[in-house]
C-alpha cells in the first residue's frame, strides 16, 4: 500500500544536501583505491594479496577507531564530533598523496581509517536524530547518491588524472573537495545536541559495555558484518577483473563509472522514495534477488563487450542500493536516542572489520595467472550469494521486530 509522501523544510534540505556531499568525499576516499589497483599494483610492484592489505588496512582501522568511539560517541554535539573526525581524515588523505612505498601507503590508510571510518555513524545519528522514519528512505536515499556521485564525477576524474600524474593525484583532490566539505559543516551546520539532555551519568566504557549488551542489537550488528561481507569482497578486485579477465581497455573504465554513475543517480532517491512508500522490507528483497542473479552472471563473464559491461555493473548498482538504503533505513529505527551514536559506532565498527576480513580472503582466493587473469573470482561470488541468502533471513527478523513502526517494514 502506498503512504503519503511527507515533504522536506528548506533546513532539512540544506542538511541532506551537506551530508551528502560529506559522504561524497568519504566514499571517494574509500573507493579511490580499488579502481587505482590496475595502475598502484605495477607501480609499487606489488602482489594481489598485498593490495588487499592496502584496501583492508583502512577498514580495519576504521573498525578499531569506530568500536573505540562508540563511548563517546553521544556524550558530544555531533557536529564537534564530526568536525574533529573529518578534520584527521582529511590529513590522513594528504598523507597518502605523499608517500612513496607500499609499507608507507599502508601506514597512511591506516591513519585515514582511523578518522574516516567513525564518520559515517555519525552522519546516520544525525539522520536519526533530524528526520522522522517516514522521511529516513528518501534521506539515505539521497545521502548514497554520494556513491553515485563518486562514480561520476570522482573515480573518472581521479583514473583520469591518475594516467596523466600518476596514483598520488586522486588523493590530492579529495583533499581540496573536503576542505570544501569542511568549511560548510563549520559555517551552516547547527549544532546537534538534543540527545545530551537524555544521557545517563555513565563513563564511556559503561556505556559501550552496555550497548554491545543490549539483546535486541545483537542481530543488527551480525547483519551488518554480514552485509559487508557481501560488499567487500567483489569490490577490491573488481577493476583488475574488467581489464584482465572481460578485456576491457584501461582507458575505457571512466566510461564504464560514469555511466554507471549516471545511472546510480537515478537509482538511490527512487528507492529512497520506494522504502517510504511500499516498507523497507520488500525494497531489500528486491534487491537481494536482482544482485544475486548479477552477481551470479558477473563473476563467470570473460571476454565481453564494452556495451554488456557497462548494463551488467548497471544492474548491479540497482541491486546494491535497493540492499544498502533499506537496511540503513531500517537499522535506524532499531537504537534508542540516548545511544544512537554509540549503536551507530559499534555497527560501522564490525562493518569496517567485516570488510575488512572479507577483501583478505577475497585475496587468499583470487590468483593471478597469466597475462594477469584473475582466477578463482566465480568462488567470490558464490560466497557474496550466500551471504545475501543469509543476510535476507535476518533482515526480515529484524524487519518484524520492528513491525510497530508502519514505515519500518509491513
Amino acid at each position: 500500500m502506498e503512504k503519503r509522501i511527507e515533504p522536506f523544510t528548506g533546513y532539512q534540505k540544506f542538511v541532506v544536501a551537506l551530508l551528502a556531499f560529506l559522504q561524497f568525499t568519504i566514499i571517494l576516499d574509500f573507493m579511490i583505491v580499488s579502481p587505482l589497483g590496475a595502475v598502484l599494483m605495477p607501480a609499487l610492484k606489488i602482489t594481489p594479496a598485498q593490495f588487499g592489505i592496502v584496501v583492508s588496512g583502512y577498514a580495519f582501522s576504521a573498525g578499531v577507531s569506530g568500536f573505540l568511539a562508540a563511548g563517546f560517541a553521544d556524550r558530544f554535539d555531533r557536529k564537534k564530533l564530526l568536525l574533529f573526525f573529518y578534520t584527521g581524515f582529511v590529513l590522513g588523505t594528504l598523507m597518502c598523496g605523499l608517500v612513496n612505498t607500499f609499507e608507507w601507503l599502508v601506514a597512511a590508510r591506516l591513519i585515514t581509517g582511523i578518522f574516516g571510518g567513525v564518520i559515517g555513524s555519525i552522519v546516520f545519528a544525525i539522520i536519526t536524530d533530524l528526520f522522522p522514519m517516514e522521511k529516513r528512505g528518501r534521506v539515505m536515499g539521497f545521502v548514497q547518491t554520494a556513491f553515485a556521485a563518486s562514480q561520476i564525477l570522482g573515480l573518472p576524474a581521479g583514473l583520469y588524472f591518475s594516467n596523466i600524474w600518476g596514483w598520488k593525484a586522486p588523493f590530492i583532490m579529495i583533499v581540496v573537495v573536503s576542505v570544501i566539505a569542511g568549511i560548510g559543516i563549520f559555517a551552516y551546520l547547527k549544532p546537534i545536541d538534543e540527545h545530551l539532555k537524555i544521557q545517563m551519568d555513565r563513563s564511556p566504557v559503561a556505556h559501550l559495555v552496555s550497548t554491545v549488551a543490549t539483546p535486541k542489537y545483537l542481530m543488527a550488528f551480525a547483519a551488518t558484518a554480514l552485509l559487508s561481507i557481501g560488499g567487500f569482497m567483489l569490490m577490491p578486485f573488481g577493476t583488475a577483473f574488467t581489464v584482465n579477465n572481460l578485456g576491457i581497455h584501461q582507458d575505457q573504465l571512466p566510461m564504464i563509472y560514469l555511466i554507471s554513475g549516471f545511472a546510480s543517480i537515478l537509482i538511490g532517491p527512487m528507492v529512497g522514495r520506494a522504502c517510504d512508500m511500499f516498507g523497507n522490507f520488500k525494497v531489500f528483497l528486491f534487491g537481494t534477488i536482482i544482485g544475486i542473479i548479477m552477481v551470479g552472471i558477473y563473476t563467470h563473464l570473460g571476454i565481453t563487450p564494452l556495451g554488456l559491461v557497462i548494463l551488467v555493473n548497471v544492474l548491479m548498482f540497482v541491486g546494491i542500493f535497493s540492499r544498502m538504503i533499506p537496511s540503513q533505513t531500517l537499522m535506524s529505527g532499531i537504537p534508542s536516542a540516548s545511544n544512537r551514536g554509540a549503536f551507530m559506532s559499534v555497527g560501522s565498527s564490525i562493518q569496517q572489520v567485516a570488510g575488512g576480513f572479507a577483501s583478505i580472503v577475497a585475496g587468499l582466493i583470487v590468483v593471478e595467472g597469466p597475462r594477469g587473469v584473475l582466477e578463482h573470482y566465480d568462488v567470490v561470488g558464490y560466497v557474496v550469494i550466500a551471504s545475501s541468502l543469509i543476510t535476507l533471513f535476518m533482515m526480515w527478523l529484524i524487519a518484524k521486530s520492528l513491525k510497530g513502526d508502519a514505515y519500518a517494514a509491513k
